[in-house]
């Protein structure tokens, strides 16, 4: 690539000493001037004046041409220091720069790069909010050695002026959510390795990430461990290889190494491989990059590199591989399902968030219910006010009995009928409803309370008029693990915990998510053709009309009361709300209060005959499918809003193609 040219020559000037003896003055008067001279060509000089573009434009030539500042022996940590901050947004009076200055270059990485270290992820404007949630986690952490690739115009314009380091890919994607699986995806995938190969042969080692991944604690001092690895990388391994913070057994690891979050070096056999898998990508595109990276380095596998670090040689037997622990680099599953991390005492690096079932939204929600997503200050206030529900669970739903389909689909079902009572109320009260957490209720001897729903409810209230619905999903007990492939209820070795809190994506899920997730699983098994015909399992997340389907309800995750971003005002401005028997005096639907703390309204008010079958259509959509049953095709079982409408109901699989379509 070519270096930038910077038409904009900064000039810096020094004051003169002023010394009371005539010789010294004159003296003075000299080295003032070398210092001058000094200050206008040397690349570490500190300009007088700021200029909003100052960290993307080119530094100063020396006489032979090439870049002082791109001599990457030369500390790093010096030239990061005279660049502008990071969240340092650039003065709104100042234009912004030409994108052509916005090029990748050698030297635009040396002035990021610290310890000849860079850190880069890359999207469009759809992910943005991750973009920013990814840069504000590793400067919370006080790493600053970063760059984005943004692949549309409009996302580099956005993160220019919030301050953070980009520069432009050229790569003219859509801003808009591509979806896992679609061309455009694999498109975005080829251009991570395109990337690789241009960032190595600058001569930096490369942690490349994928935006929808976050970092829990600075990884740079753990990398650095292993100098010998050309590559370190994560993996989608569930079973645990070790359970401390060596690198994982690469011995035992039979997942697929995931291309989300791996740190390159610039050596020989990494950049052979670099070049070799954007060949193989470029000349067939029905190849995902993760598979072709797979492929290429599983040719060969062994000799471990010695006996200690965990190191071995892979790909041609001179690329030396390490993969990275699944407790410290977790997945979806070890984080979100098994909580590896928890079990063995450690703390995590990073969080990627695969293994997941409902899309890009889906993603988002996963980040929120561990808190580490960054939301702006409106997602912590909605104008209509929040309301919460407390659903009791009893003992022997949770634990008595087998981790079976039938204890699983019990549970769930409990659950689902208080999940839908109390989005009829937020429907209802037309305010966001956040169910926020769980009691355990073990059933007493008063028969008046055996098989009843509790409520303890709590509301939020706005002074403002009334908005739209908003809702948001419990947390989730699951006496069973959900898959895209058949298995027992939990994978064999892993030490997922039963019964466990499930993400929401377990149950509630987007259909866009399901379909591409199996098209990608029918490339290498086939045999379930059945699964990619899979059109009727809808969303939560996602917009549905109004005319047809009620005012939307919106959602917050189960974690949402304990966030520390929400406001205090809003955590002491709760009521306590009870359900009055429909039929009773001044029993009516009413966001107003009776006296102050008490909110009353009919028990089934959704039931009003227009609203309530808008309401039915909306919710049935809502929820997914659990998957999937051994030795059975179909394998997977739908879940019903309604089951409990249904005499007889039975989680099984479908018996015939007819049968085979959401409960809708």
């Amino acid at each position: 690539m070519r270096g930038w040219r910077n038409a904009v020559q900064e000039t810096a000037a020094s004051k003169p000493l002023f010394l009371t003896i005539y010789a010294t003055v004159i003296l003075g008067t000299l080295v003032s001037s070398f210092y001058v001279f000094s200050a206008i060509y040397s690349p570490t000089a500190s300009p007088t004046r700021s200029i909003s573009s100052s960290w993307l434009l080119a530094p100063p030539l020396s006489q032979n041409g090439v870049s002082l500042s791109s001599n990457i022996s030369q500390p790093s940590q010096h030239r990061s220091n005279k660049l502008r901050p990071i969240w340092e947004a650039p003065s709104r009076t100042s234009k912004m720069p030409r994108l052509k200055s916005f090029r990748l270059t050698k030297e635009l990485v040396a002035q990021r790069a610290k310890d000849n270290v860079i850190i880069v992820t890359f999207g469009n404007f759809a992910f943005m909010d991750f973009i920013l949630t990814w840069v504000k986690h590793l400067t919370d952490l006080g790493v600053s050695n970063l760059l984005v690739g943004a692949m549309d115009t409009k996302l580099l314009k956005a993160l220019y002026w919030k301050g953070i380091p980009v520069f432009d890919m050229g790569s003219h994607i859509s801003t808009d959510d591509v979806g896992w699986g679609s061309p455009i995806f694999h498109k975005m995938g080829r251009q991570k390795v395109l990337l690789i190969n241009a960032i190595l042969p600058f001569g930096f080692e490369l942690l490349m990430c994928d935006t929808d991944m976050v970092w829990l604690k600075n990884p740079l001092p753990y990398l650095a461990r292993y100098p010998d690895a050309d590559i370190l990388t994560s993996s989608d391994q569930v079973v645990p290889t070790v359970v401390d913070d060596r690198l994982a057994d690469w011995k035992q690891v039979g997942a697929a190494y995931n291309i989300g979050i791996f740190h390159w070096r610039p050596t020989p056999p990494a950049k052979k491989l670099a070049i070799e898998w954007i060949d193989m990508l470029l000349a067939d595109d029905r190849i995902w990059d993760q598979n072709g990276f797979n492929e290429l380095v599983r040719r060969q596998t062994g000799p471990a590199f010695d006996d200690e670090s965990g190191i071995f040689y892979s790909y041609d037997g001179n690329l030396k591989l390490g993969i990275l622990p699944e407790s410290l680099f977790c997945s979806g599953h070890t984080y979100f399902v098994q909580a590896l991390h928890q079990q063995f005492r450690l703390q995590p690096y990073a969080l990627h968030t695969t293994f997941q079932y409902a899309g890009t939204e889906g993603k988002r929600h996963r980040l929120r219910e561990a808190m580490v997503f960054f939301d702006p200050p409106e997602y912590y206030d909605a104008p209509g006010g929040f309301l919460s529900f407390r659903p009791s669970i009893s003992k022997s739903l949770l634990l008595d009995g087998e981790h079976n389909l039938e204890s699983h689909f019990s549970l769930i079902n409990y659950q689902m009928r208080q999940i839908r009572s109390a989005l009829a109320i937020a429907s209802v009260l037309n305010r966001t409803l956040y169910e926020f957490c769980h009691e355990l209720l073990v059933p007493s001897s008063n028969k008046s309370n055996q098989g009843k729903t509790i409520y303890n409810l709590e509301i939020h209230l706005s002074k403002e008029p009334m908005r739209c619905v908003v809702q948001v999903m419990p947390p989730l007990w699951c006496r069973l693990d959900r898959l895209w492939f058949p298995h027992p209820g939990a994978l064999l070795g892993s030490l997922t915990r039963q019964p466990f809190l499930c993400p929401l994506d377990h149950v509630f899920e987007h259909k866009s998510a399901v379909e591409s997730m199996f098209r990608t699983f029918l490339r290498t098994h086939p045999v379930i053709l059945f699964l990619s015909d899979l059109g009727g399992v809808n969303v939560m997340l996602r917009d549905l009309p109004a005319e047809e389907f009620g005012p939307a309800i919106n959602i917050r995750e189960y974690s949402f009361l304990n966030n520390p971003f929400l406001p205090q005002r809003v955590r002491e401005s709760w009521l306590d709300v009870h359900l009055c028997q429909e039929g009773t005096e001044d029993c009516h639907a009413s966001s107003n209060t009776s006296r102050p703390g008490l909110l009353r309204f009919p028990k089934r008010s959704s039931e009003e005959t227009t609203r309530e079958e808008k309401f039915r259509k909306r919710v049935k959509q809502y929820v997914g499918i659990w998957c999937c049953v051994e030795n059975h095709i179909p394998g997977h079982i739908y879940y019903d809003m309604y089951w409990d409408e249904k005499p007889g109901w039975k989680p099984v699989p479908p018996k015939t193609p007819e049968d085979d379509h959401p409960p809708f």
